[in-house]
C-alpha cells in the first residue's frame, strides 16, 4: 500500500484518500464580482452506501492504492471523488488569483443515498438556500466504459409500491378460492408482463438508453406464517424508475387497473413516489448548456448527453427552478458505485480535477441572462 505523502504521490490524491475516511468537510465559497448575478451550484453527497467488507480485496474504509493507481473505498466514484475534485479545482483558481462574475457555491449534503428525504429535499425549502441565489448546479453522473464522458440533463421518478392483497384463508391441504396469493399473482404477473415490454423495447433500438425507459423489479414479497395456513394477506413490493416523458397521472391509473383486474381486495401505497420530473436544456440556445459544452468541446471531450437511469439530488434542485447536469469526469473507468471493490484510478481523478478547472470559468462567467437584467 502506499502510505499518504509518500514521495510521488500527488497531493491532490492524499486529500481524496484522507476524505474517503471522513464524513463531513466545511468548504468555504468563493464569491462572484456582480452579486446581484444567479451563483452556480457545486453539489455533492457525503454519504455512502454500506459494503459486504468480506468481497472486498481492501479495507473499503481505508483508501487502499494498490501499486497500479487504483483507490479503492467506499464512495471513490459515489461521490467523493467529485466532492474532492470540486475543492482542488477552486483552490487552484483562487491560488491563481481569478475571479468570475458569479458566485460559486459548494454545498455538502447528507442522507442522498436514502432518498434525500433529510437533506437536499428539506434545504432547498430553507432560507439558507434560497440566500445562495443558485442559477445553475452541477451534481453527481455516473463513470463512462469508453473514451466518452456521461452527462445528465433528467431523470427517471422514483415509485416505490406495495400491492397489498387480501383473500379467503384456510388450512393449506384444501383448494382455496379467492386467496390473497391467486390475485397477487396476478398483478406480479401483469407488472413483469410490462417490465419485459419495456426491457424489448430497449433492446429493440439502439438509440435509447436505459434511463429513457421505465424499468420495474420486483424487491420484497411478504405473507404468511406457516407451512400449512393459507395467509389472508399478502404483498408485493415493487421499485418502478418512471421516465420523465411518462404521462405520470396514466400510470398510476395503470397500476389501479392492474389491481382491478385481480380482483377484489387488491389495493396498492407508495413508499415513494416522486411527480415532478424536470428536464435541463442540452441545445445551444440556453447559455448554461453552451457554457458547459463549449468548454467541454475546448477540451476534446465527448459528451454523451443521458437521462440518469436512478435518482440523486438534482431532482430536487430542477424541482425548485435550478437546471442541474449530473456529471461525474471519469471516462475510461468501469461503473462500480455501490459495487464491491468500488475505485477509481488516480489518473482520471486527477483529470477530473483539470476539467473541472477549465469548466468553472466558463460557467461562473455566462453572460447576465434575461432574467438577470
Amino acid at each position: 500500500m502506499a502510505s499518504e505523502g509518500s514521495e510521488g504521490e500527488h497531493p491532490s490524491v492524499t486529500l481524496f484518500r484522507q476524505y474517503l475516511r471522513i464524513r463531513t468537510l466545511q468548504p468555504e465559497p468563493d464569491y462572484g464580482t456582480n452579486p446581484k448575478l444567479s451563483s452556480v451550484l457545486l453539489n455533492s453527497h457525503t454519504d455512502v452506501v454500506p459494503v459486504f467488507q468480506e468481497y472486498w480485496s481492501h479495507d473499503p474504509f481505508e483508501a487502499f492504492k494498490d501499486a497500479d493507481g487504483y483507490i479503492y473505498g467506499r464512495g471513490a466514484q459515489d461521490m467523493k471523488c467529485v466532492s474532492i475534485q470540486y475543492l482542488e479545482a477552486v483552490r487552484r483558481l483562487k491560488a491563481e488569483g481569478h475571479r468570475f462574475p458569479r458566485t460559486i457555491h459548494l454545498t455538502f449534503v447528507p442522507d442522498e443515498e436514502i432518498g434525500g428525504h433529510q437533506g437536499m429535499e428539506l434545504f432547498v425549502k430553507r432560507p439558507e438556500f434560497q440566500a445562495l441565489r443558485a442559477g445553475f448546479a452541477l451534481d453527481e453522473g455516473l463513470a463512462n466504459p469508453t473514451d466518452a464522458f456521461t452527462v445528465f440533463y433528467s431523470e427517471r421518478s422514483p415509485w416505490w409500491v406495495r400491492v397489498t392483497s387480501t383473500g379467503k384463508p384456510g388450512h393449506g391441504s384444501r383448494f382455496i378460492e379467492d386467496t390473497a396469493a391467486e390475485k397477487l399473482h396476478k398483478v406480479v404477473s401483469s407488472i413483469l408482463a410490462f417490465r419485459e415490454k419495456e426491457r424489448q423495447r430497449l433492446q429493440s433500438d439502439p438509440q435509447l438508453k436505459e434511463g429513457a425507459v421505465t424499468s420495474v423489479n420486483l424487491t420484497i414479497l411478504e405473507g404468511g406464517v406457516a407451512y400449512n395456513v393459507v395467509p389472508a394477506t399478502m404483498s408485493a413490493s415493487f421499485d418502478f424508475r418512471v421516465a420523465p416523458d411518462v404521462d405520470l397521472k396514466a400510470f398510476e391509473g395503470q397500476l389501479q387497473d392492474w389491481c382491478q383486474e385481480a380482483g377484489e381486495g387488491v389495493t396498492f401505497e407508495f413508499a415513494q413516489k416522486w411527480t415532478e420530473p424536470q428536464v435541463t436544456p442540452t441545445d445551444d440556445s440556453d447559455p448554461w448548456w453552451a457554457a458547459f459544452s463549449g468548454a467541454c468541446r475546448d477540451m476534446n471531450l465527448t459528451l454523451e448527453p443521458e437521462i440518469f437511469p436512478a435518482a440523486t439530488d438534482s431532482r430536487y434542485l430542477r424541482a425548485v427552478g435550478v437546471p442541474a447536469l449530473g456529471f461525474s469526469p471519469m471516462n475510461r473507468t468501469p461503473i462500480l458505485l455501490h459495487d464491491h471493490d468500488e475505485r477509481l484510478h488516480e489518473s482520471v481523478f486527477l483529470r477530473g480535477i483539470d476539467i473541472y478547472t477549465r469548466l468553472l470559468p466558463a460557467l461562473a462567467s455566462v453572460p447576465v441572462l434575461p432574467s438577470e437584467s
